[in-house]
């Protein structure tokens, strides 16, 4: 669901954060994509509109967005991390090969619980499972061998 810009000038300023056009146009680009855009594809993606945007702009804004909860981090491997906007309850499955994540909806992954020995080292408040494996852009590209290159000055005349 998309906050139209004075539901999320509430959010802002319920928890004392300035709110700007920027910002705004930050969640949109967030909020409009299904990718889980990392910082960077925000940035490109709003500085068409706004030239002088700042790539701290766009992290202090996924900052205070992850503060308000409406938006999550993904972070895979401690590679690049990515965001979310959609806060239903879902889980993702992530490609090892291109990183793709898509969203995966699946009731029977809400009702998980913890053994009550972990339960009670822990104060749970939430959890998300990441099934990682191979999309159906990428799965063909693993079953064919791969061509072994030679580096130039190696190759036979």
């Amino acid at each position: 669901m998309l906050l139209t810009p004075d539901q999320l000038r509430r959010h802002f300023q319920e928890r004392g954060l300035k709110f700007t056009s920027p910002r705004y146009a930050i969640y949109r680009a967030l909020a409009g994509s299904t990718e889980h855009p990392s910082v960077e594809d925000l940035y490109s993606t709003v500085k068409k509109t706004y030239p002088t945007l700042s790539m701290n702009t766009v992290y202090n804004t996924l900052e205070s967005l992850k503060e308000i909860g409406i938006a999550s981090e993904i972070s895979l491997w401690h590679d690049k991390a990515r965001f979310d906007a959609n806060q239903d309850p879902h889980h993702h499955l992530v490609c090892l090969r291109c990183k793709k994540i898509e969203d995966l909806y699946d009731n029977t992954l809400d009702r998980l619980v913890l053994s009550p020995k972990a339960k009670h080292r822990y104060r749970i408040t939430g959890h998300r499972v990441e099934f990682h494996g191979y999309c159906s852009d990428c799965k063909p590209k693993m079953n064919k061998p791969q061509k072994r290159r030679l580096a130039p000055w190696l190759k036979k005349d």
